[in-house]
C-alpha cells in the first residue's frame, strides 16, 4: 500500500516556488475554476484550501473570492515553515494546519468553498478524501477542482523529475466519478479538459511548429467546479 505521505523531491520543490508554476498552473487553474463557477458566485466568507503547499494560493483566493479566513491544509508537518510568510503577507486572516485530508479534524457543515489544486494526486486515500471535502462544505458551497490525470502523472519526465503515490493515480473520468459518488452535483457544463502546453509529453513543441492538437486524446488535465445540494433526498 502506498504511504499516506509522499515527500516531494529537491526539484518538485523548487519548481513549486517559480513564476512558471504560479503563472501557467496556479493562475491559469484559476481563472478557468471562475469561468466554470455559477455568476452570482462573488464572496465566499470561508475557504479551505487543501494542499497549500507553500501558500501562492492564498493571495490569488484572498483577491478572487474575498474570505474572511482561510484554513490552508497540507499534510507535510514542515507545513508552518513553507507556509507561514505567504500566510503572514496575506490580505485575509490565514489558519495554516497540518494534517491528512482524508481524516480532517473540522467541523461539519462550516465552509463556503473548498479549493484543491494539483493536490489530489498526493492523496492516496482518495475516495474518503472527497467525502471529506463533502462533509466539511455547507449546503450550496462549492467545490473547485484543479487535477492532473494518470496520463500525466505517468509520463516520463513527470516520473523522473517529481514523486507521487502511483498506483493510485486516475483518468479524468474517474475522477469525475469520485466527485459525484461523494453526492456532489456536478454538471458537463461545469467540467473543463484544457491540454495545456507544460501538460503535453512535447511540452507543446508539436503546436508550435504547425501541428494541430489532437482531438482524440487522453486528457492530461481536470478543472470542475461542484456543488453540494441544499437538499437531499
Amino acid at each position: 500500500m502506498a504511504p499516506a505521505f509522499v515527500e516531494e523531491t529537491r526539484f518538485g520543490n523548487w519548481f513549486l516556488n517559480t513564476g512558471t508554476w504560479k503563472v501557467h498552473v496556479l493562475a491559469r487553474a484559476l481563472n478557468d475554476l471562475q469561468r466554470l463557477m455559477p455568476e452570482d458566485a462573488r464572496r465566499f466568507p470561508l475557504v479551505l484550501d487543501v494542499g497549500c503547499g507553500f501558500g501562492h494560493s492564498f493571495a490569488e483566493l484572498a483577491r478572487r473570492f474575498s474570505p474572511d479566513l482561510i484554513v490552508g491544509i497540507d499534510a507535510d508537518p514542515g507545513l508552518p515553515d513553507r507556509a507561514g510568510a505567504a500566510a503572514a503577507e496575506c490580505a485575509c486572516a490565514v489558519r495554516l494546519h497540518a494534517t491528512n485530508a482524508a481524516q480532517m479534524d473540522l467541523p461539519d457543515a462550516d465552509f463556503d468553498l473548498v479549493y484543491c489544486h494539483q493536490t489530489f494526486h498526493h492523496i492516496v486515500e482518495q475516495d474518503a478524501a472527497m467525502a471529506e471535502f463533502f462533509r466539511v462544505l455547507k449546503p450550496g458551497g462549492l467545490l473547485l477542482f484543479a487535477e492532473s490525470t494518470r496520463r500525466y502523472i505517468h509520463s516520463l519526465p513527470i516520473k523522473l523529475l517529481f514523486r507521487h503515490p502511483m498506483d493510485v493515480q486516475k483518468t479524468a473520468q474517474e475522477y469525475l466519478a469520485i466527485i459525484r459518488g461523494a453526492g456532489f452535483d456536478l454538471p458537463d457544463a461545469s467540467i473543463s479538459l484544457p491540454y495545456l502546453w507544460w501538460s503535453r509529453p512535447d511540452l507543446g513543441f508539436l503546436e508550435w511548429i504547425g501541428i494541430p492538437v489532437p482531438q482524440n486524446r487522453e486528457e492530461t488535465l481536470l478543472n470542475a467546479v461542484a456543488s453540494k445540494p441544499i437538499y437531499r433526498a
